[in-house]
């Protein structure tokens, strides 16, 4: 269920979202909700991928296991051309 919630716009954001809303034929409502919407996905992503960067750091600083730059990019250079390629085993 959808409840109303205010916002305040300066006059200029307020402006430019009809001008826009007018241009696209949607109302005011539709660009901001759509606005938000697309806004909260794109954090929410932002935010998973920082929290799964974090847990990998921490990973590599328990267990110290990893990939040289060159055995990534010479895997990853499998992978591009096509080869069904295993990802090389991590080391200490």
């Amino acid at each position: 269920m959808a409840t109303p919630t205010s916002i305040k716009l300066d006059d200029e954001l307020k402006g430019r979202v009809q001008h826009l809303a007018e241009a696209r034929r949607r109302t005011s409502h539709w660009i901001m909700r759509e606005a938000i919407a697309q806004y909260v996905e794109r954090e929410e992503k932002r935010e998973a991928f920082k929290q799964d960067a974090l847990r990998a750091w921490a990973e590599y600083q328990r267990d110290d296991l990893h990939l040289t730059l060159e055995e990534a990019d010479a895997w990853l250079a499998k992978l591009e051309a096509g080869e069904d390629a295993e990802p090389p085993k991590c080391h200490v």
